[in-house]
């Protein structure tokens, strides 16, 4: 279990094969020896390997912490000092947990049925998700939800697999997208490791291809899809598939495919109306303790009409108000709000508060929590994220960026940039939350 954990960690680092080789290479000849009580106990085989990851210890045990979850401090050892283990015990404390489990299946722990809100507009869909969630393979096989952007297609599709897992962790889930469908076997075919793909993806319990739409006109990749969906089926799997437009719609689609996507239920989300849009709105604010009341949401709601727009002016409300003394939403703010963003000037120069301050009100996380010295993970990756957005939004300088955030050097906003633009490009789901949070520091200048 320890070597698994360690394994899976320098995995997570490979990006230093190019940013800094002479590190992950001491990592990778490192050998842990003991995990337990949030300590990592690592042997060096020479004093030079020693002495190096001692002067990267404070860097290593972020790093660490960001990947296990949980804070984690680091005991560096050299070979001659150490006996050799009779018995490497279990991995204390590290049972993945359903977030763990979720996550590794590329889904976004918030999307859950119950924080669906549900209208006519979605209610078709949500009946046929649920069934599909008390039984997989079994009814509407494949379910194919289409519609417009930030109709829900996602959410629930990613609910249904959060349901199968909760009681059935064992089952191989994988919520990905028709973009990654398609680099991972063009990865595959380059490197010679087509037989590791099929693997992956014809063993699958229930796979969820996002924007299906995506692999149409390509020839080889439409062939994969057909014999992942065959295999998927013939083994009793579910298949959830979303997309703009419905099979018939999507041009340059094999016929087969087309024939087997329409075999199942075939889903039209309609974009949410006015209720709807006040209900998710409401949802949004609890799921991140924002305080509204209920006529300024309904304003809101009215005015804009897209549901991702929807939650990155809520964020630019909330992030206007972090520091006012009473940090309620209320109809003067929105009315404040929306006069300033209507007139028509200058766009004003992005502050470097402003950032942190919208990344902390997505998170729902204190400004001052991001410049301490914790380690817990969802704190670690939100300042990873302000570090990410300073460099690309701002263009703020490494060395200006680690003294806005207090860490040590330039090196920790390096791995941060290098990390979430890595996240960004294989999570759909978390790519999405960037977005928004984009999307809330430039509709509050």
């Amino acid at each position: 279990m320890q070597q698994s954990f360690w394994e899976s960690f320098l995995k997570s680092v490979e990006y230093l094969k190019v940013s800094n080789q002479i590190y992950y290479s001491v990592l990778a000849n490192a050998r842990p020896t003991n995990i337990q009580e949030g300590t990592i106990t690592l042997v060096c085989d020479s004093t030079g390997s020693y002495s190096y990851l001692q002067r990267k210890k404070q860097d290593l045990e972020e790093k660490l912490t960001a990947h296990a979850g949980k804070d984690l401090t680091v005991e560096i050892l050299l070979e001659t000092t150490v006996p050799k283990p009779q018995d490497e015990g279990p991995l204390l404390g590290f049972k993945p947990t359903l977030e763990d489990i979720l996550r590794q299946a590329g889904i976004h722990p918030n999307c859950s049925f119950d924080n669906f809100a549900v209208s006519s507009s979605n209610q078709v869909a949500f009946a046929a998700s649920q069934a599909v969630a008390k039984s997989p393979g079994s009814s509407y096989n494949p379910l194919f939800l289409y519609g417009g952007v930030g109709v829900g297609k996602s959410h629930i599709a990613q609910a249904v697999a959060r349901e199968i897992l909760k009681d059935h962790e064992d089952v191989h889930v994988l919520f990905c997208s028709g973009e990654k469908f398609m680099n991972d076997l063009i990865e595959a075919i380059r490197g010679k490791k087509t037989p590791s793909f099929r693997k992956k993806y014809r063993s699958l319990g229930l796979i969820i291809l996002d924007d299906i739409q995506f692999i149409a006109g390509k020839q080889t990749v439409q062939e994969e899809f057909f014999h992942t969906f065959n295999s998927v089926i013939s083994a009793g799997g579910q298949i959830i598939l979303t997309s703009d437009k419905p099979p018939h719609e999507i041009r340059n689609l094999e016929d087969r495919l087309r024939s087997r996507f329409s075999g199942g239920l075939l889903v039209d989300i309609q974009p949410p109306g006015f209720e709807l849009r006040t209900a998710i709105l409401l949802i949004k604010a609890k799921e991140k303790n924002i305080e509204i009341d209920i006529s300024a949401a309904k304003i809101i709601a009215d005015i804009i009409t897209d549901t991702r727009a929807l939650e990155g002016t809520l964020l630019s409300l909330y992030a206007q108000n972090l520091s006012e003394k009473d940090q309620k939403i209320t109809l003067d703010t929105v009315e404040v709000f929306f006069q300033k963003n209507n007139k028509t000037k200058q766009v004003e120069k992005i502050s470097p508060q402003e950032v942190i301050k919208a990344v902390c009100a997505y998170y729902n996380i204190k400004p001052a929590q991001i410049r301490g010295g914790t380690r817990k993970r969802e704190i670690a990756l939100t300042r990873q994220i302000i570090m990410y957005l300073l460099r690309t939004e701002l263009n703020i300088g490494l060395e200006d960026v680690a003294f806005l955030v207090k860490r040590k050097d330039h090196t920790t906003v390096m791995h941060a940039v290098n990390k979430i633009q890595g996240m960004s490009m294989k999570d759909v789901e978390f790519k999405k939350e960037i977005d928004v949070i984009r999307q809330t520091i430039h509709v509050s200048t």
